[in-house]
């Protein structure tokens, strides 16, 4: 049995989209950086411990084979996390530093399974064009970038500000397909 420890539809999606069957569960954990913690320490850690914490509600009680999924996805910009924009203003913030620069997204994922925890990070370089305020101020009116990491979604409306990738898109959107179903089939 796979359970996925994310409430994302855009994981939820993807999985699906690759042809696996699961159970969704979302994870309840703080989501802190720690101090000094990097961004690829980061968002492996939370990947860990939300799958970790799913796990243990499953465990008991699920069908074996148990693995759990967890994922995080983060937006850096010079070693500086931007995740998800706290309102309209924050957004708008993001969206500024972005403009006309080359930053990374990074997923961790992690599964875990009765006899081992796995956890790798993917990521992958995003270009965007030069935003005016207008562009920027009528993106954010469509309500797109509030719950996304960098106020942003490569596979919404913010696709015509980016004209170059580097890496995995399905990193971009949240879960490196490719990745995932190489730790899936390595931890069952």
């Amino acid at each position: 049995m796979l359970v996925l420890a994310s409430a994302s539809p855009r994981r939820r999606e993807l999985l699906t989209q690759a042809g696996y069957t699961f159970v969704v569960h979302p994870a309840h954990i703080p989501e802190d950086q720690l101090p000094n913690e990097d961004p690829v320490a980061y968002v492996t850690r939370l990947a860990r411990e939300k799958a970790q914490a799913v796990f243990a509600e499953f465990s008991s009680k699920a069908p074996a084979p148990l693995q759990v999924l967890g994922a995080d996805t983060t937006v850096t910009l010079d070693e500086h996390i931007l995740g998800k924009p706290e309102d309209s203003a924050d957004a708008a913030r993001m969206l500024r530093l972005l403009s006309g620069r080359t930053h990374r997204v990074i997923t961790g994922i992690a599964v875990v399974t009765a006899t081992s925890t796995e956890a790798a990070a993917e990521s992958t370089e995003v270009t965007f064009t030069t935003l005016s305020d207008e562009e920027i101020a009528t993106y954010i009116a469509t309500g797109e970038p509030i719950d996304k990491a960098g106020a942003y979604a490569i596979q919404g409306l913010a696709a015509r500000w980016i004209p170059r990738i580097e890496g995995c898109y399905f990193n971009v959107v949240g879960l490196p397909i490719a990745r995932v179903s190489s730790l899936l089939k390595s931890h069952r």
